[in-house]
Parts: C-alpha cells; sequence; structure tokens
C-alpha cells in the first residue's frame, strides 16, 4: 500500500504538467493572433504610402502633412497590448480623416486610379484587422476560461497565468468605415 500515494503524486505531477502546457499552448495563440492582427495593421499603413504619393501630385505641402502623420505610427508586434493596438487604430482613423479633408479639396484625386486602388486595398485591410479582431477574442476567451476553471486556475496562479484583455466593440467600430 505504500505505493498509491506515489501513483497519485505521479498522477497529479502529470496533470499539472499537461495543464501548463495546454495553458502554454492558449498564450501563444493568443500572441500569434496579435501578431496576425499587426500583420494586417502593417499592410494597411503600407497602402497609406500609395495616397501620400498620390496626393504629391496634388499638394506637396498636405503630402508631406500626411507622410510625418504616418511616421507617428506605432510599431504592433505580437507582443503589444490591446491598449498599444487600440492606439495605432486611432493615430490611422486621423490619419484617414486627414485624407479626407484632401480629397475634399482635390476632387481630381478622388477620381485618380492611385486613390481608388489604395482605398480598395485599406478596405481589403481594413476588414482583415476586423476579422482577425475577431479571431483573437475567440482564442483570448479560450485562454481566459481555461486558466479561469477549476482546476486548472490551480496551476494557472502556480505559473502566474493572466488574463488576457478582449478587443471591445465601440460606436465607431460597429460599421465597416466608409472612405468616401
Amino acid at each position: 500500500m505504500w505505493w498509491i500515494p506515489i501513483v497519485i503524486l505521479v498522477v497529479i505531477g502529470i496533470w499539472v504538467i499537461a495543464t501548463y502546457n495546454r495553458l502554454v499552448v492558449l498564450r501563444e495563440r493568443v500572441k500569434n493572433a496579435v501578431g496576425q492582427i499587426a500583420a494586417q495593421i502593417e499592410s494597411r499603413w503600407d497602402a497609406i504610402s500609395s495616397l501620400i504619393q498620390a496626393t504629391k501630385k496634388y499638394s506637396a505641402h498636405e503630402a508631406q502633412v500626411l507622410e510625418d502623420l504616418t511616421k507617428m505610427r506605432s510599431g504592433i508586434s505580437k507582443n503589444s497590448s490591446v491598449q498599444d493596438i487600440e492606439s495605432d487604430m486611432s493615430k490611422f482613423q486621423d490619419l484617414m480623416n486627414k485624407i479626407n479633408v484632401v480629397v475634399e479639396a482635390y476632387p481630381d484625386l478622388k477620381a485618380s486610379n492611385v486613390y481608388q486602388t489604395a482605398m480598395e486595398s485599406i478596405d481589403k485591410y481594413e476588414n482583415n484587422v476586423r476579422q482577425s479582431r475577431m479571431i483573437y477574442n475567440d482564442i483570448v476567451t479560450k485562454f481566459n476560461s481555461a486558466i479561469m476553471v477549476f482546476p486548472s486556475s490551480i496551476v494557472a496562479s502556480l505559473f502566474s497565468f493572466k488574463e488576457k484583455d478582449y478587443f471591445e466593440n465601440t460606436e465607431s467600430k460597429k460599421d465597416m468605415p466608409s472612405w468616401d
């Protein structure tokens, strides 16, 4: 009968290791989801460069202002927080508002092929960012649930797994953006 406590300890040890590994996999999926968002955001910012190039044909001053604004973008990576991404989204929206002002002043710009192609790209990446945010929230739900349910919550607290933040839906994000 002396072996029963040893078997119980081995089973508990195996369970702790398996639970820890599952939590690590889920945490890495969260990081991967942020990385996917970062890739879409980077592509969206790159599409802005095309708009700035088109703007240069109409107003060098306006284009310089827009270029200066793009330098303010933050470097989003897989280690970025939800707040970092939200801040970048806000900067992007501000830049798009300024581009819309330029387009209003130069109607020929809006009709240009470069502008239309760039806007289509931005819309595509905007949609990809939205979808990536939904995937991120789904993965965060799985991760947060895994660290909160008993008995895996014991392992999560032992190894300092912390809840991840969700992207929240705000009034400004309910609909796809309209750039015209």
